[in-house]
């Protein structure tokens, strides 16, 4: 089992290039994925997404990818002394021919178009920051997995003792449900001595309400059923595979199958073990909002 939340770590160098990639994640019911990193490699997107989406199946993974060139930035200088040179003989042959004094100045320079360019990172670049990219990346997921591992195992502990708990909760509701109809019986039988009717427990009229109550009461297959989602429950914590959309559902059926006892049974006993039942479920339903 783990967590979907959980936070990775790596840097890595490849002479010039430095990479440090550092992903972190929320919970999510969808799988989404988000990537800052520097716009002249955006070219790179692709690829780190491909490489980061296959590794979960939901949750939000953030991920900021930074890049450092030691030789001193991504990006170069380019002078094109040839035009300058033409700026300079147009600037002589203005100040012959109209009589005026233009000399050229480094601001002048600064300002004409063409003379300076700055040279984004080329292919050639891309594919030198991949190389020290990818080793940095693959290094931070599996620190981020480890992450989301150990915390899983807390999720596992937790929602292995709330299980039993409601496990247990069910046994009882289990051991008192056979006596529902005897309880009813008896209840009825008092209510018509107090009111002065009595009637024998033989009489057909009793036999009929307490069978027709019997039937209403019978809370046998919402037992089963809520037995078996408890055991598929378990089954999906230890099976080691991404379960948290199925285990949101099962906590549905639970609330709904221990819904239908409280309304159905009418004791007193198993309605306030109904209510902690579904008090536990409920806090099984948080915990699982963490889990893959």
């Amino acid at each position: 089992m783990k967590s979907m939340t959980g936070f990775g770590r790596a840097e890595a160098a490849e002479a010039p290039w430095r990479c440090v990639v550092e992903l972190s994640s929320v919970n999510r019911k969808q799988a989404d994925v988000e990537i800052r990193m520097p716009r002249e490699w955006q070219a790179l997107e692709a690829g780190v997404r491909g490489r980061l989406t296959p590794a979960f199946s939901r949750g939000r993974l953030h991920a900021v990818i930074s890049v450092e060139n030691a030789a001193g930035g991504t990006a170069a200088l380019e002078v094109d002394e040839g035009l300058a040179a033409q700026y300079a003989e147009a600037l002589t042959r203005l100040s012959h021919r109209l009589g005026g004094d233009f000399t050229l100045t480094p601001e002048i320079l600064l300002r004409a178009p063409g003379v300076f360019t700055v040279r984004e990172a080329t292919a050639g670049q891309a594919e030198a920051v991949l190389a020290a990219l990818t080793p940095a990346l693959d290094q931070a997921l599996q620190a981020w997995d480890e992450a989301r591992r150990r915390e899983g195992l807390h999720l596992e502990a937790d929602l292995a003792s709330r299980v039993h708990t409601v496990q247990t909760l069910l046994d009882k509701i289990s051991d008192l449900a056979p006596s529902v109809a005897a309880a009813h019986r008896e209840n009825l039988r008092r209510r018509l001595e107090e009111a002065g009717l009595p009637l024998p427990l033989e009489d057909e009229r009793l036999l009929k309400e307490i069978a027709l109550f019997a039937d209403k009461s019978d809370i046998s297959e919402e037992i089963s059923r809520l037995g078996g989602h408890l055991a598929e429950f378990v089954r999906m914590i230890h099976s080691g595979e991404p379960s948290g959309r199925a285990m949101d559902f099962l906590t549905q059926e639970m609330h709904r199958e221990l819904n239908t006892m409280g309304a159905k049974a009418a004791h007193s006993g198993i309605a306030h073990l109904v209510v902690a039942g579904k008090t536990e479920v409920e806090r099984i339903r948080e915990q699982v909002q963490n889990v893959e």
